[in-house]
């Protein structure tokens, strides 16, 4: 394979610097922005990425964002709060969250999507997701935001060198002082005022999995393909601290199988009006509940591949603007069964006669006579949109499987986003944000909290390891 084409104004640079005021691990949104912000701040910041291009998991990702009160709900009508934020982050997680990170979130949220927006990030049109009882799914163009953010901490005279995987974090005097780098040439050391781990998660590493989610067994994988918990397992070995490891889940909605039209993070046409059945014909959940739940669920069933059925209405909501979305573009790409009748449907998937007949034609009769759903569904997507029968032709299902794209759980850290010991003491100068910390989710999700957790905690962590004291004169 060739190496990855590079992107025009980027700050790259090609040799190793001996030291740094800010080193940052990682190239997702959460590096870029500590990066940006450890710049802004004045200090020679220097971003290692240990493969050929950037973006880690935030280039596979739907690219939603998590905000509430911002110009465009306001401009969509979308009535917000950060205490509704916060009150569901809680619950979706079961409020075995780390409170302390939930409300740093929530302080930070709206002076992030400002900062981001002054750099020149732009977002489309909001859309309901997973967790939320307000629609706050911002979508953006991700690679054009990391994009923006390299090029705002170049002009600052940040720095970019690719292909550079750490190996270990150099500890001296009881603080961490820098990394050691696998080169072509052996081992090269780096020092640095200040480390952030921003490494992504280990969703590429299936010992990992096997160690912390062996329920994960017959799940897909994808993510950044980076993502093999580096800098899990470097901050691990330095006593670092390790939570929500039982949290880690799969996504529901990837295709059931590997497809080279498959964008890494399927469609949940669930939250737009379909519905979700077994290879038995029946449904198995309230469609509106949290994907990772959904993910949790579709594992459960028999033969683990579920189908996500609808109709003309719900492929209308398609919106190429939102991978998750983007129902009319899988259709194209032949990710869609399609037929003229549920019975011709129920056929083409192969389900038992008269199962998915009878499932869709109760479904519907429970809605026009507003009788409770018995699986409790009573929205679309969490608190957000009303059901509605699937009733208009043709008909379309997707076959859907669930997929580990990221792990949710990881180092802690305190409210400066110092990485913390197993006893709770902070590990002097190394910080961590993005999906390589833990205590956030808790035990739940909500759609954009990690895009979001990673631009808001990420650009905290470069503020607070630039202010660590340095003898570097920049």
């Amino acid at each position: 394979m060739g190496r990855t084409p590079m992107i025009p104004g980027l700050p790259y640079d090609t040799e190793l610097p001996e030291r740094v005021g800010v080193l940052v691990l990682g190239s997702g949104l959460a590096g870029c922005a500590a990066l940006l912000a450890a710049a802004e701040a004045g200090q020679f910041a220097v971003m290692l990425e240990k493969t050929s291009a950037i973006g880690g998991s935030t280039v596979k990702s739907a690219g939603l964002s998590a905000f509430a009160g911002t110009a465009e709900q306001q401009a969509q009508g979308i009535a917000d709060s950060v205490e509704l934020l916060r009150k569901d982050l809680l619950e979706v997680g079961q409020h075995r969250n780390d409170e302390r990170l939930v409300d740093l979130y929530c302080e930070h949220q709206l002076e992030t999507y400002d900062w981001l927006k002054r750099h020149g990030v732009q977002y489309g049109e909001v859309h309901a997701a997973s967790g939320q009882s307000a629609p706050r799914s911002h979508p953006t163009d991700t690679t054009a935001m990391l994009v923006h953010l390299l090029k705002a901490a170049g002009r600052l005279g940040a720095r970019l060198v690719l292909d550079s995987p750490a190996e270990r974090l150099v500890l001296d005097g009881g603080r961490v002082v820098g990394v050691d780098v696998r080169t072509p040439d052996g081992t090269q050391r780096v020092l640095a005022d200040a480390v952030v781990l921003a490494t992504g998660g280990f969703s590429q590493n299936p010992d990992l999995l096997a160690r912390f989610a062996p329920q994960m067994e017959h799940a897909l994988r994808a993510g950044g393909d980076g993502c093999e918990g580096d800098g899990l397992l470097m901050a691990w070995q330095l006593g670092a601290g390790v939570v929500d490891t039982p949290y880690v889940k799969a996504t529901y909605g990837h295709f059931h199988e590997m497809h080279p039209d498959e964008d890494g993070t399927g469609i949940l046409a669930v939250y737009k009006g379909a519905i979700a059945v077994n290879h038995e014909g029946r449904r198995f959940v309230d469609e509106s509940r949290n994907y990772k739940e959904l993910g949790d669920r579709a594992l459960a069933q028999p033969g683990v591949t579920t189908f996500q059925v609808f109709d003309s209405r719900v492929l209308a909501a398609s919106s190429d603007e939102v991978p998750i979305y983007d129902f009319v573009g899988r259709e194209s790409s032949g990710l869609l069964v399609r037929a003229d009748t549920i019975e011709e449907l129920e056929a083409r998937l192969g389900l038992p006669p008269d199962s998915l007949v009878t499932t869709v034609d109760d479904y519907n009769t429970a809605i026009r006579a507003a009788s409770p759903d018995p699986l409790g569904r009573t929205h679309l997507s969490g608190s957000v949109g009303e059901p509605f029968p699937l009733e208009q032709a043709p008909y379309f299902a997707h076959p859907s499987g669930s997929v580990v794209l990221a792990t949710y759980c990881g180092l802690t850290v305190d409210t400066d986003l110092r990485v913390l010991d197993v006893f709770g003491d902070p590990i002097d100068r190394l910080y961590a944000a993005g999906e390589v910390i833990g205590g956030f989710h808790g035990a739940g999700y909500i759609t954009g909290t990690s895009i979001g957790k990673a631009g808001i905690f990420g650009r905290l962590a470069g503020t607070h390891a630039a202010a660590e004291e340095s003898e570097l004169e920049w």
